[in-house]
């Protein structure tokens, strides 16, 4: 399984804002899905917060943000259309079917899609599909950052709680 793009934000310090944008983006797309490495399907499933949060959900919850902010906002299909749930209540529920291959091949192909989506938008674009009305690509870039990034500090609590069981 091909694994997301090998960037580092050094390497982007004198880039372009859509180049530093992307790397630090995929670094934390990484990050978050190799909370996974090495784990049994019942350890990614295991909840040790009263949340329904599990490392496997965590990264299940990252597909739908791809989704949401790169699919439906960038090209307007609706949420039935891209097959992800409308309620935010359904994010974090691990079905019989997720598992960490799937769940992990589901955030791959997810993120490959919104690298196409937004291919051809610059930053100040504009995109409309999202319920708050039209946003700066800008704007949607550092929301979406913003979600791994917290999201791997709470896989690196989790991950580090199972490991030592």
């Amino acid at each position: 399984m091909p694994s997301l793009p090998a960037t580092f934000a050094e390497d982007v310090i004198n880039q372009p804002a859509r180049a530093q944008f992307e790397a630090f983006l995929d670094e934390h797309r990484s990050q978050l899905n190799r909370c996974l490495d090495g784990l049994t399907e019942e350890q990614a499933r295991q909840s040790l917060v009263p949340s329904r949060t599990t490392l496997l959900g965590l990264v299940k919850h990252a597909t739908f943000v791809e989704k949401v902010w790169f699919d439906e906002a960038a090209t307007g299909r609706s949420r039935a259309e891209i097959g992800i749930p409308a309620a935010l209540g359904e994010l974090f529920i691990l079905h019989d079917g997720d598992t960490i291959a799937s769940v992990r091949l589901a955030h791959r192909e997810a993120c490959e899609s919104s690298r196409r989506a937004t291919s051809s938008l610059e930053l100040d674009d504009r995109v409309y599909g999202y319920w708050r009305g039209p946003l700066p690509l800008r704007w949607v870039y550092l929301h979406v950052l913003r979600e791994p990034a917290q999201h791997c500090g709470h896989a690196d609590i989790l991950r580090e709680q199972i490991l030592k069981g």
